[in-house]
């Protein structure tokens, strides 16, 4: 755990979140600022700073959270869906806590 890190926070309880999964590894909860109408996290709860900082010791880790995507995905109403890492600043990376954004439902994707 990082002291200063949101995530972090989220996952300690100590920062409310719209949570819809949780296990002993991973916590899911909804984006505080979707980009379509279905966007959520699925955050470790090991403080991992990006996928960049991800070694061998993390690939269980990253296979459950990209295996649950869809479960959690279909759970919310999606058919179809997105996911997306950011990595590193230049990535797109704003919180400095490896998470897997997931997010469909609507004609509104952004475009790649």
């Amino acid at each position: 755990m990082s002291a200063d890190c949101i995530f972090c926070k989220i996952v300690q309880g100590d920062i409310p979140s719209k949570k819809i999964y949780e296990d002993d590894d991973v916590i899911a909860f909804h984006d505080i600022h979707p980009i379509t109408k279905v966007h959520f996290l699925l955050v470790p709860k090991l403080h991992v700073e990006s996928l960049a900082s991800c070694g061998s010791q993390h690939q269980a880790l990253l296979g459950k959270m990209l295996l649950l995507a869809p479960e959690l995905a279909k759970q919310q109403g999606l058919s179809g869906f997105r996911t997306m890492i950011n990595t590193g600043r230049e990535g797109g990376q704003e919180v400095f806590h490896m998470h897997v954004h997931v997010f469909g439902g609507g004609s509104t994707l952004p475009k790649t």
